[in-house]
């Protein structure tokens, strides 16, 4: 189950890095093109070059959140863990309880002799 969710966020975070990838061909073909046709003046409203700068900020936002999604990540993966070992350490006292018990059942049980029944 662990090995299941480690390759899960694996296959999360290589498609975040894919699509970070496709971002930064996409404004670099945008870039070629506009450069090829754009006229050596253009006007404010017609410049896309404003367009690229905020394809910029909004891939820098996207780092952010793929950083942040790595952090979250590896917390989680080790908030699975520390629940994990509290879980096997609570069963392992659980089990002890209940030998214990058990014991104490068998020992009275001999002690009344037929009168119990296990």
């Amino acid at each position: 189950m662990i090995d299941t969710e480690i390759f899960q966020e694996q296959i999360f975070v290589d498609n975040f890095q894919k699509a970070e990838s496709d971002l930064d061909y996409i404004q670099h073909r945008l870039e070629f093109e506009i450069m090829k046709s754009l006229p050596d003046n253009p006007a404010a409203e017609e410049n896309p070059v404003a367009l690229l700068e905020e394809l910029s900020v909004v891939k820098s936002r996207y780092k952010t959140l793929c950083m942040q999604l790595e952090k979250v990540s590896l917390e989680q993966r080790e908030s699975m863990n520390g629940i994990r070992a509290a879980l096997e350490n609570t069963m392992r006292i659980v089990q002890a309880l209940q030998q214990r018990t058990d014991l104490q059942v068998v020992l009275l049980c001999h002690l009344l002799g037929s009168h119990c029944s296990t």
